[in-house]
């Protein structure tokens, strides 16, 4: 079990005051509070044993011990040979630099990610979107992107989906959806206002709402009844803005992959079908 660290960084800054004071302890004196009781933790961070019970609640675990238990598996994980820093990306750096810098930057991203990612959610996701009438995809900007590739990915297993990266558009597609159908909404911040708006269009009129967000608590993922999670912890916007889009791009995969392992015999088929259809052009 890992991940208590990670998942403390990404929530910190939209934690209540008094449990922000708690987890940057904990960020702080790792080594120290796996030692600790709930009742000594609480002294030394200057806050109640409520507080901290909070704070693992907030951060969807079961209680104080496995967040413990979570931090003991991060502090493991750092003794072992792989690289658990982000790189700053220096615009005047060599070429090996750049290599070396943003590919180990979107490794640990997809690590990182895999630390905050439930595999509840996730099983809720895949079944959520397989029995789904219609799912509707919904990204701004970079997320947009994701929305795309998503949408290329479904129908290439004959999933009825559209993706829209506009709000005129998400507004549209959510007035005319259903108990039946899928709404799946990208933000990485989880502040994007247009994908806020579509997904309580969508809510409203019945249809089940899936968000895919960076870690905490923000309000895309509020209106979610599936939150899956992504962890980016560079030290600047400007790298956030690559390994935070492969982190999406993965657990796109994972949910594409699930789908079809569900239904592998028609998804190959379909598969099959849609290669053929391709290639009649390129030979023409």
């Amino acid at each position: 079990m890992n991940g208590g660290l990670i998942s403390i960084q990404e929530a910190v800054t939209s934690l209540k005051p008094s449990e922000r004071k708690a987890a940057e302890y904990i960020i702080n004196f790792p080594e120290e509070v796996i030692n600790l009781s709930i009742q000594k933790l609480s002294q030394r961070a200057e806050v109640s044993e409520a507080t901290i019970i909070r704070l693992a609640r907030t951060l969807n675990y079961k209680g104080f011990q496995e967040l413990k238990l979570r931090i003991a598996g991060d502090l493991a994980t750092k003794s072992s040979s792989f690289n658990q820093s982000y790189q700053e990306i220096s615009i005047d750096g060599s070429v090996d630099s750049f290599i070396s810098n943003v590919s180990n930057n979107n490794i640990q991203s997809i690590h990182d990610t895999i630390s905050v990612l439930s595999k509840e959610e996730v099983e809720k996701a895949i079944n959520a979107l397989q029995e789904a009438r219609k799912v509707a995809l919904y990204g701004i900007g970079a997320s947009g992107l994701i929305a795309r590739d998503f949408k290329q990915k479904l129908s290439r297993i004959n999933r009825w989906c559209e993706a829209a990266v506009d709000y005129d558009t998400q507004g549209t597609i959510s007035a005319n959806l259903g108990e039946s159908d899928v709404v799946f909404g990208i933000s990485y911040s989880g502040q994007t206002i247009d994908i806020i708006q579509s997904l309580k269009v969508a809510k409203d009129n019945g249809a089940k709402v899936i968000t895919l967000t960076k870690y905490g608590l923000n309000p895309v993922s509020e209106l979610a009844d599936i939150k899956l999670y992504t962890s980016s912890l560079e030290k600047s916007i400007r790298s956030g803005a690559m390994s935070s889009r492969i982190s999406q791009l993965n657990v796109i995969d994972i949910l594409y992959v699930g789908m079809t392992s569900r239904n592998y015999e028609e998804s190959v088929a379909a598969l099959e079908r849609t290669r053929k259809a391709v290639d009649v052009k390129k030979h023409v």
